[in-house]
């Protein structure tokens, strides 16, 4: 079956269309390698909040074995969710 003719303007629209969509492919590859990017921001949040939990978690089972930790008494929970409520800091910068 032949083609059907299409109409000047239709043409002009896909042929800005392509244009457009190559303009933003173009400027998403551009955007990847840019410095101002927070790559480190996910896994310092994941270590923070790890480490906050692993804190948490040692202080309890086995604080009182632990000097320092014994020494700190009550302060440990707050250094754990210390580190936790940092990590909700830094989730807020990720991109």
């Amino acid at each position: 079956m032949p083609e059907s003719r299409i109409r000047p303007e239709a043409a002009e629209k896909r042929r800005l269309r392509r244009l457009e969509q190559v303009a933003d492919v173009q400027r998403d590859k551009d955007r990847k390698g840019r410095p101002g990017e927070r790559r480190w921001v996910a896994p310092l949040f994941i270590t923070t909040i790890l480490l906050g939990v692993a804190w948490i978690v040692v202080a309890n089972v086995a604080g009182g074995s632990l000097g320092f930790m014994a020494a700190m008494g009550n302060w440990n929970i707050l250094i754990g969710m210390g580190l936790i409520a940092v990590s909700f800091i830094l989730m807020t910068m990720w991109k």
